[in-house]
Parts: structure tokens; sequence; C-alpha cells
């Protein structure tokens, strides 16, 4: 399939905007930011780890007050070669702040960050509104139709492989933006067919991609408009926003926020970040500039 081979009409007039989050209709005709929680003792980067109940409430409530429309609960780091986490594991670590959230603040649109259909329902079931799927339905053959069932929104990730070996495998023979085309064209119509009706793109950034073929999904993220979806972007911290700087992602909020800014003037709807400020005044410039 040619990219471009979907965009049969002006897509600037048909891009999706509005998702259905449990009833409330939440609008993306503006960027929206979602907020990263990770309650993981691995994720990569160390000041996004959440301990316990309270420092969690307390990131949530600050997130909120600058501006995140979103809150992402994650309980299975999938930085390269993280290690392997138990079903089990991974409910117990996310369930309990998912339910916490929920009730304080009721509000909040909360996505669970879950590859697994048993996760993922059991987060709907306690409060979560979105599922994000890093694996793109390829690690858990229920997910889709779980995703059909529960009437949420499903945010489809494009990787390659598993967080232990995705790093491995970043050859494209056919070429990356042809063949993350080619994976979203196949999964999307799966969704459909499994009644998943509010699909978000995520060209998953970082996953079985090296720096330089990230930098090039970057320049060419508008192709993907051409799916007349939204689109996520989960940029923040990454090794792209901090290798060419020669830091680390302790030091990579600078990279990050001129990477989201060249997302969103490349059509990005959703920026998935650590730092919530940093990224809702990023969208405010753009907005500026782009209606002066």
């Amino acid at each position: 399939m040619k990219i471009g081979q979907l965009n049969a009409k002006d897509t600037l007039f048909c891009k999706k905007t509005t998702l259905n989050c449990g009833g409330r209709l939440v609008s993306l005709q503006h960027p929206a930011v979602m907020g990263i929680l990770n309650v993981t003792p691995d994720s990569f980067y160390a000041n996004s780890r959440m301990t316990g109940l309270e420092q969690a409430l307390a990131q949530a409530e600050k997130m909120l007050q600058e501006g995140a429309t979103f809150l992402d609960i994650g309980g299975y780091s999938t930085r390269p070669g993280a290690p392997e986490v138990s079903e089990q594991e991974e409910l117990n670590r996310v369930l309990p702040y998912i339910e916490a959230l929920s009730q304080a603040f009721p509000e909040a649109l909360l996505s669970i960050d879950t590859f697994r259909a048993r996760v993922a329902e059991e987060a709907v079931a306690r409060g979560a509104h979105l599922i994000n799927d890093v694996s793109g339905g390829t690690l858990d053959q229920q997910m889709f139709a779980t995703a059909g069932k529960l009437e949420v929104p499903y945010i489809l990730m494009h990787m390659r492989g598993t967080p232990q070996n995705m790093a491995s495998l970043n050859q494209y023979e056919q070429g990356l933006m042809e063949e993350v085309f080619t994976f979203f064209a196949e999964r999307v119509a799966l969704l459909r067919a499994a009644g998943v009706k509010d699909i978000l793109l995520d060209p998953g950034f970082g996953f079985a991609k090296n720096v330089n073929q990230n930098y090039e999904l970057l320049r060419r993220l508008k192709e993907l408009e051409a799916f007349e979806l939204p689109i996520l972007i989960g940029l923040s911290r990454k090794s792209m926003t901090y290798k060419p700087l020669h830091v680390g992602p302790e030091e990579a909020l600078t990279g990050t926020i001129v990477a989201n800014t060249l997302a969103l003037l490349n059509g990005a709807d959703i920026l998935r970040v650590h730092d919530v400020k940093e990224a809702v005044h990023s969208i405010e410039i753009v907005k500026k500039m782009l209606t002066a």
C-alpha cells in the first residue's frame, strides 16, 4: 500500500476530532495533553515513578491543574530490555491507583497503559476511560474484541516484537513509513471489525526504531493524517530528545519541548508527556502562531 493512498479527500476537513470517553464527548479540535503516571519501579525516567498513592494523587492534581486532559497509568515498563511483569503483578500495581484517582478526580480522563486485555477490562471497570496499547494488539489476541466490548477509545501504537527484544527489530525492508502505514491500515480494519469506534494512532517513537528512524517518523508525521484519525505522540524525554545533545533523560526537557513543537506542527493531537505545563505552553505558542 502506498503512503497517501487513503487520502481521497482533504483530511483537514475530515479528520476525527472527538472522542467518546464513557459518555463524555472530548474535543480534540485543539491539541490536548496526556500526563504520564508510572506505577513501576523501573521506568526509564526516574522522576516519573510513583512510589505510593499519596505521591500519585499529588502528581495527578498538579498535572490536572497545569492543563492535562488525560492521565495515563502504566504498571509495566516498556523501556528497551525491560523485565517481564506477570499479569497479576501488573493488576496489583495499577488497579489501586486507578480506583484512587477515579475517586479523587472524577473529572479526569484516565488511560490504562497496557497490552493485556484482562488488565484493560479490569481497569475500565474501576474507572479508566481509554486503552493505551503499545503493542497495537499484537501481544494479546483478545485486546481488540475487549476494546470493542468495552466501548472505549483505543490508542493503537506501532511496535515490533516485545519490550524485551524490540531494539533489535528496527530493520524495515519496505521502508519505515511504508511499513508503519501498512501496519496501521491492517490494524485499523481489524479494530473496526471488532466494533471499536474511537481509534487514535501512535507511531511508536522509540519502539523498534533507532534515533534516526524516530526523526524520519517525526518529519513525516503529517502523512498519517491520511487515516483521518487523531494522532498521539509520546516523545517525552526519550533517547531521541537527549542523545543528540549528549545528555541523559533528566536533562531532556529542552529537547522534548522542541520535539513536541515539531510534532504539533506536523499534526499531533495529543502530547503524552512527563512535564505537562511545558507541553501546554508549547501548544499555546503553536496555536498563537497558526491563528495570528
